[in-house]
């Protein structure tokens, strides 16, 4: 009857340490793949607000020169909007569920990699 109470014993201990040790392992497969996620995706960002401020003084620059030669500084900046309004129309009616789609499918690579 003691063999048989040591042998529950016995594996109920083992039971809970393989609980343990399963749940450690998620914990630190969640760890990696977040600071796998976050490390691809700093140097994103840096990149896209590195990019962005170009081109806010690029547009400015530009604004600006459209703006001399037509006569008023405010000239341009409407010439800027209306480019930009005009991509931005472009883009959302013809590209929107690809861009989406990618994105999707980039984020889903990430996680699952």
């Amino acid at each position: 009857m003691e063999d048989q109470t040591n042998t529950m014993e016995s594996l109920f201990e083992k039971a809970t340490d393989y609980g343990k040790t399963s749940f450690e392992l998620v914990k630190l497969k969640a760890v990696n793949k977040t600071s796998e996620i976050v490390s691809e995706v700093i140097p994103h960002t840096l990149i896209v607000a590195i990019l962005t401020l170009f081109m806010v003084f690029l547009n400015l620059g530009i604004a600006f020169w459209i703006g001399e030669i037509l006569g008023k500084i405010f000239y341009g900046f409407f010439a800027i909007a209306g480019f930009y309004g005009i991509v931005g129309i472009v883009i959302h009616v013809f590209m929107h569920k690809w861009i989406k789609s990618k994105l999707q499918n980039y984020f889903i690579k990430q996680v699952l990699k």
